[in-house]
């Protein structure tokens, strides 16, 4: 297990224990589903609460079964039977449902954003995918970059003259090292553009909470992995990176260019 892995665990958990909890609300659901109607459907005719209770179950197996898969594909961090779907299930359905969730039992919305964030990056992780670094696209929020410096990179990273006062020198150095590209996003709708004009098969992303979340959303079905910024000034002012983070990341899943 690395480091990061160790770091991520409690968030996986905390997801975990909330998929736990919607799959008990599920059946308990189901179950008053089948229970208040049934004395009403005896009436019109005696089959049909067994009818309606078989509905049900079947629909609460495919679900709690669903859930079960995605515990055991976390758990194990093996690429079980219909992962995709899985993945497509977790980033469409299951994340507004555990965020609705996480607010009843008030839980900060950025510990379920983390949580959500560490579960793709373990989906995508059990895909054991190798991808060429021409098709790997390293995606950094602007605030990266030092709010002081006078050269602007968002149009061009190779601007960047590597002074070392922001991690864009270590992270350039980084995409060189594997020949990846790497782009700097101010927001949602470019980050979009970007992927829709460089069309990669898979995303190394930097950002926080708020951002990554909606990235894994929007680029769904592409895998992106995501890896939060640390922000000792604040949000979206002088942030960082950990580089052995994104390093790791790019050594686990990207075939470097020859050469």
């Amino acid at each position: 297990m690395t480091g990061t892995d160790h770091i991520q665990q409690p968030r996986k958990r905390l997801f975990i224990l909330l998929l736990a909890i919607g799959g008990a609300l599920v059946l308990g659901l189901a179950f008053l589903l089948w229970w208040v109607p049934s004395v009403g459907l005896e009436n019109i005719h005696p089959a049909l609460p067994v009818i309606f209770g078989v509905v049900l179950s079947v629909l609460s197996f495919l679900i709690v079964g669903g859930l079960g898969l995605l515990v055991l594909t976390l758990l194990s961090g093996r690429d079980l039977l219909l992962l995709q779907p899985l993945r497509g299930l977790v980033v469409r359905y299951l994340f507004p449902a555990i965020i609705s969730l996480g607010k009843l039992f008030g839980i900060d919305r950025d510990m379920l954003q983390q949580s959500f964030i560490a579960l793709n990056n373990q989906l995508v992780h059990t895909r054991k995918l190798r991808v060429p670094a021409e098709r790997t696209l390293i995606l950094l929020p602007h605030c990266i970059q030092m709010f002081e410096c006078a050269i602007k990179i968002t149009g061009d990273v190779e601007k960047c003259v590597g002074c070392g006062k922001c991690d864009i020198s270590g992270l350039l150095g980084l995409a060189h090292k594997f020949g990846i590209e790497m782009a700097v996003a101010t927001g949602g709708t470019l980050a979009r553009k970007l992927i829709v004009e460089k069309r990669p098969k898979l995303i190394v992303a930097v950002a926080c909470e708020r951002d990554l979340t909606s990235g894994i959303r929007d680029a769904y079905p592409l895998p992106v992995v995501g890896i939060l910024n640390k922000r000792p000034n604040g949000p979206c002012f002088n942030t960082h990176v950990l580089l052995p983070e994104v390093e790791q990341a790019l050594e686990e899943y990207v075939i470097p260019a020859a050469g």
